[in-house]
């Protein structure tokens, strides 16, 4: 029971922390939504360097000034109730090197994030597709983003 508590505690710290990034105003990734059908899709990408490393070990992520973390969470656009749904994407440079992004799903009570990390170099800009599907529903999250190294 202890250790779920801290599972559930570490969530609860995680969505604290991506919920405050979209206030910090030197933060060039601030958290978006972006309306896809009948989806509200909230999103943003930041450095795992941000994460306390507490909440990093705790969904194995791996801090570094090198990763980046993709956040997903998908809300039915009348009653803003999460949506469980299977999404896969990309990450493009200008160079053309495309990355899989790996998506973990992550469910804390009514809550369900969707969370992926990949590398990036300084100043490599990235764009991003991402599909969101729902039975016979998809659509195509479109993003673009430039990562910086701290």
């Amino acid at each position: 029971m202890i250790k779920s508590t801290k599972v559930a505690l570490s969530f609860s710290v995680l969505f604290a922390l991506l919920t405050s990034l979209a206030f910090l105003p030197n933060l060039a990734t601030a958290e978006e939504k972006t309306m896809l059908g009948d989806w509200e899709v909230h999103h943003i990408v930041f450095a795992t360097t941000f994460l306390t490393p507490e909440i990093a070990k705790a969904n194995g992520i791996v801090r570094s000034k090198y990763n980046a973390l993709v956040n997903i969470s998908v809300l039915d656009k009348n009653d803003k109730k999460a949506q469980n749904v299977s999404i896969t994407g990309t990450a493009k440079n200008l160079l053309g090197t495309v990355k899989t992004l790996s998506f973990k799903k992550v469910s804390e009570g009514d809550a369900i994030y969707y969370l992926a990390v990949f590398s990036h170099d300084h100043k490599e800009n990235f764009r991003f597709a991402i599909d969101i599907q729902q039975g016979n529903t998809t659509q195509t999250l479109k993003l673009q983003q430039v990562m910086y190294v701290d």
